[in-house]
């Protein structure tokens, strides 16, 4: 899953893609330690998707407090040195 499509997605629907991609990574793994495991690459691939999906919802999380929380006031207050 590349990054533009996981911009695409509401949140509730990352939420979905995460939980899936969790799963799919534990399976995996066990499928790697039972030996049934024949493409190695699928691996980081998951690995890589829940990366971005996380990213995501980190900048979207970041994104939302930046808009509640009020800018900062940029001249020195009275005690300030210079």
């Amino acid at each position: 899953m590349d990054i533009d499509r996981v911009r695409g997605l509401t949140d509730a629907e990352l939420e979905a893609e995460l939980t899936t991609a969790r799963r799919h990574l534990y399976d995996l793994r066990f499928q790697l330690a039972t030996r049934q495991l024949t493409d190695y690459n699928q691996i980081p691939q998951t690995r890589r998707t829940i990366a971005r999906i996380l990213t995501v919802m980190t900048e979207r999380q970041l994104a939302g407090d930046d808009e509640a929380r009020p800018a900062a006031d940029p001249t020195p207050t009275a005690g300030a040195r210079r």
